[in-house]
C-alpha cells in the first residue's frame, strides 16, 4: 500500500510529517523517509524500520524547511532495502534537487527502466518510482510541472505522487484515481496525504479529494491545480 504525506507552508514541516507518517505507519512498516525544502534546497532523512524508530527530535530539526514530503513503504516493486526506501532524491537541470515518494504500481516500469538505462540513465534503486523522475530528467521542458505532467503521461498504472522541490510541494493522481490521495488544509498550510486520519492527528480539516489525473502545486499558502491525465471517472 504505502503511506504518503506532504504539508507546505509550515514552520514545524518536519514535525508535523512525522506525525502523519505515525497516524499512516499501517500502510507500510518497512521504511520510512521525510525529506524538507526550505528555499534553497531540499534536506533528506531515510530508513528502515519504523517512523517511532526513525526519527527523533536531532533528526527532525535538522530537516529544516516549510515545506516537507514524507513516506511509509510496504514494497510492491522493488526489493526491501534501503536503497529502495523513499522519497527518491535527485538533482536535476534546470529544477535543482527534486524528491519524490510514491504509492502504486507502475505496470509498463520494466520497459521504461530498460529504454532509460539504454539511453544512458543510472539508477540508485530498483524501485518503479524512480522511473518517473528519470523520464523528468529527460524532459526538455524548463518548469517543473510540465516535466512532470510529460513523465506521468509515460507511465502506465495506479499512481499517487509527492514531490518537494525547493519552493514548492506537488502532488499528482493517476486518471484512474486508483490510490487515493486526500487534501487538506491546517490555518495557512495544504496537506496532502494517503488517507485522512493523517489529517485528524495534526488537526487539519479535510478538504476534498485530488481528483484522478489532477496535479495541485503548492507554494506558499497558493495552490494551483492543472489536468495532467484524462480522468476515467
Amino acid at each position: 500500500m504505502c503511506g504518503i504525506f506532504g504539508i507546505a507552508n509550515h514552520p514545524e514541516a518536519s514535525h508535523l510529517a512525522y506525525l502523519g507518517l505515525y497516524a499512516l505507519q499501517h500502510r507500510g512498516q518497512e521504511s520510512t523517509g521525510i525529506a524538507t525544502s526550505d528555499n534553497e534546497q531540499v534536506h533528506l532523512h531515510k530508513s528502515m524500520g519504523h517512523v517511532a524508530d526513525v526519527y527523533d527530535e536531532d533528526v527532525l530539526n535538522k530537516l529544516k524547511g516549510s515545506n516537507a514530503i514524507g513516506h511509509t513503504r510496504y514494497s510492491t516493486a522493488g526489493d526491501s532495502s534501503e536503497n529502495n526506501a523513499q522519497p527518491l532524491m535527485v538533482t536535476m537541470r534546470p529544477f535543482g534537487s527534486v524528491a519524490l515518494c510514491h504509492n502504486g504500481n507502475l505496470i509498463n516500469a520494466v520497459g521504461l527502466r530498460y529504454d532509460l538505462e539504454e539511453q544512458g540513465a543510472l539508477f540508485q534503486s530498483t524501485s518503479d518510482s524512480e522511473v518517473i523522475l528519470h523520464l523528468m530528467a529527460r524532459s526538455q521542458e524548463t518548469d517543473v510541472v510540465e516535466a512532470l505532467k510529460e513523465a506521468v503521461r509515460h507511465v502506465q498504472g495506479a499512481f499517487s505522487i509527492l514531490l518537494v522541490t525547493k519552493d514548492a510541494l506537488i502532488g499528482a493522481r493517476d486518471g484512474n484515481g486508483f490510490r487515493p490521495l486526500c487534501l487538506g488544509k491546517l490555518n495557512g498550510s495544504y496537506v496532502l496525504a494517503s488517507e485522512s486520519c493523517a489529517f485528524d492527528l495534526i488537526e487539519a480539516k479535510y478538504e476534498r479529494e485530488v481528483e484522478p489525473g489532477e496535479i495541485v502545486i503548492i507554494r506558499g499558502e497558493n495552490l494551483k491545480s492543472v489536468q495532467a491525465l484524462p480522468s476515467t471517472k
